[in-house]
């Protein structure tokens, strides 16, 4: 008989820091600024689940509510944020995030 096996908090944890240290180091290798930006996504959407397995784990809801403002913000930078690097990639295709550092002015 296969016993089942419940995760644990401690499990969650560890996958969320994985996800993390996967988008730290696309953000700091990578030169591609859509890829920069999906890196991004991953170490924010990594937080989120390590908040909810806290909020799971103490049984306070305080966790789950932080995710859901952290989703809402995180909504609104993809569509300014992909509409920018978007509509930069069509004029240069060969961009990368060193030369959008030009762009400050």
């Amino acid at each position: 008989m296969i016993s089942a096996i419940t995760p644990t908090p401690v499990w969650y944890l560890i996958l969320a820091a994985l996800l993390f240290s996967i988008g730290a180091v696309g953000v700091l290798v990578r030169r591609n600024p859509l890829v920069m930006f999906m890196c991004i996504e991953l170490m924010l959407n990594a937080v989120n689940l390590s908040f909810v397995a806290m909020a799971k784990a103490l049984g306070d809801i305080g966790g789950q509510t932080t995710v859901f403002f952290v989703l809402v913000v995180a909504a609104a930078e993809v569509v300014v944020g992909l509409g920018i690097i978007v509509s930069i990639l069509r004029k240069r295709p060969d961009a990368t995030a060193d030369d959008l550092a030009e762009l400050k002015g």
